[in-house]
């Protein structure tokens, strides 16, 4: 079996939206950052053309970027909302931050109706994912990694040779090292990255050269 990855870059910030399918055709969608209509309308004809059942939505963590689409997918698609409980706040916190942004057409996401833990295994259909906890960047920041199809969507924890920011409410260089170093840098180096901003990589290249290394 092989999960088929398809990343949308959505909203001012570039942020990198997904669609996680099987072949049995069931889908999670994750940080959805679709702000516009068109971007919408981009990710649910790709859903419905590709025939997918949408099983759950999911979040690595609650930046207004990668929460933009939130009220969209959950209007639209009737499914529970995962993310982890330490990002209430972040979550609590984006309709303040759209307004700081200048963002228009903000819609305030849903509440989530179930909360994720540290190596819970997530099943949808024909998809299966581990919930690695990873803060640093976000207090309550989680990815998603499929052992079977050497993958992992990591949010904004790595970055091709970058990581993410830690000077956001909550972001902690010293928590984000020890979640790149024991969390991620630990997964077989073939492992692929899809990220939550640029390109993808690996583990392998960025333990060889990714910028967290000088810190």
């Amino acid at each position: 079996m092989a999960l088929h990855i398809q990343k949308f870059t959505f909203n001012p910030f570039q942020e990198n939206s997904y669609v996680v399918s099987a072949p049995d055709k069931s889908a999670v969608i994750i940080d959805p950052g679709c702000l516009t209509s068109t971007e919408k309308q981009v990710l649910s004809t790709y859903i419905s053309d590709n025939n997918l059942e949408v099983k759950a939505l999911l979040s690595t963590h609650c930046h207004i970027d990668h929460v933009l689409g939130n009220a969209y997918v959950l209007r639209t698609y009737p499914v529970d909302y995962y993310m982890h409980k330490l990002d209430l706040p972040v979550l609590a916190a984006a309709e303040r931050s759209a307004q700081v942004y200048g963002i228009e057409g903000f819609e305030p996401s849903p509440q989530p109706t179930q909360f994720l833990e540290d190596k819970q295994i997530l099943k949808f259909g024909e998809i299966e994912l581990e919930v690695i906890f990873g803060p640093g960047h976000a207090p309550g920041h989680v990815a998603f990694y499929a052992a079977k199809d050497s993958l992992v969507i990591s949010g904004d924890i790595l970055f091709q040779g970058s990581f993410g920011r830690v000077d956001l409410p909550g972001g902690d260089i010293e928590v984000l090292k020890k979640t790149i170093n024991q969390r991620f840098f630990t997964l077989p180096e073939e492992t692929v990255i899809y990220c939550g901003h640029g390109p993808n990589t690996t583990v392998g290249k960025e333990k060889k050269s990714n910028y967290i290394l000088q810190f």
